[in-house]
């Protein structure tokens, strides 16, 4: 019960990512991504007794959240924004496909694949809005979409396959993969020339709420809920951020809700309900 409830207060946060990070695309992604990060990880400071992982563990750590958003970010630059997105939310399903892989004691069963992939048919109707084009001539960018949710989901199944660490350890990944954001932003603007961008109150604002929220906060209780809950559920019921997300911004943002988007909630819920079915076996 407290994994189901810690995934949803994290899917509940990273709902919010969409919208805060709306008033961000003025900035370079790299360096807002950064600032995000390193508040996120300065937010661990009060564990930092919890840093102290072995090599490996710190290693995975940085390379799932710094690789995860290097490789979104890149692919970004190099492939439409709509696909991008839609491929890099394939993470979900691959938690709940690469369980037995990384993790042996760990079994699929039907309902597992079933709700997976009503989510993921849910996720692709919500973000694309029935529109699809994928242009061979952005196949680097896809490419890179599918490797960020490679990234994301093969970090989250190797925090639990390693020694176990506490999560005020998440600090530290955040730090790091935060100031080696800062590092390429700042490799990146040398190279261009451009100057640094001069941040508004409103910019900072909304950097700290990143900071504390989806790029950061999210990150602690995504590990607490893996730590204490069984993949397989948590990756079908992920596929409700994409849903949320899209309901904040209707709410928040002033966006309409179409028929496509109502459909898609209805193969999401079916998903998330079908993929835990176990947790409602267990519950009732």
């Amino acid at each position: 019960m407290a994994a189901v409830a810690l995934s949803l207060f994290t899917i509940l946060i990273w709902s919010t990512l969409a919208f805060l990070g709306s008033h961000m695309g003025h900035l370079p992604p790299f360096l807002s991504v950064g600032i995000a990060l390193t508040i996120g990880g300065l937010v661990g400071l009060v564990k930092v007794r919890d840093w102290k992982v072995p090599l490996s563990t710190l290693a995975i750590g940085i390379g799932g959240i710094f690789g995860y958003h290097a490789l979104l970010f890149t692919a970004f630059k190099l492939a439409p924004a709509v696909e991008v997105n839609l491929l890099q939310y394939l993470w979900p399903l691959l938690i709940v496909m690469l369980s037995p892989v990384f993790l042996p004691w760990t079994s699929l069963k039907g309902h597992h694949v079933v709700g997976a992939l009503l989510g993921l048919s849910g996720a692709v109707l919500v973000i694309s809005g029935g529109h699809l084009a994928l242009d061979l001539r952005s196949l680097p960018g896809y490419l890179l979409a599918v490797a960020a949710a490679f990234t994301w989901s093969s970090y989250s199944l190797l925090t639990k396959r390693v020694k176990p660490f506490a999560t005020g350890a998440v600090g530290g990944f955040c730090l790091a993969s935060g100031l080696l954001s800062l590092g390429l932003f700042a490799l990146e603007s040398s190279g261009s020339g451009a100057a640094w961008p001069v941040l508004s109150r409103t910019d900072w604002l909304f950097l700290v709420l990143l900071g504390l929220g989806p790029m950061g906060g999210a990150f602690y209780t995504w590990d607490a809920a893996l730590k204490r809950g069984d993949p397989r559920v948590i990756g079908a019921l992920t596929y409700l951020t994409p849903l949320l997300s899209t309901l904040n911004l209707v709410m928040l943002g002033g966006k309409h809700l179409s028929v496509i988007s109502l459909a898609a909630m209805g193969l999401i819920v079916a998903g998330a309900i079908t993929g835990s079915l176990d947790f409602f076996r267990r519950a009732f």
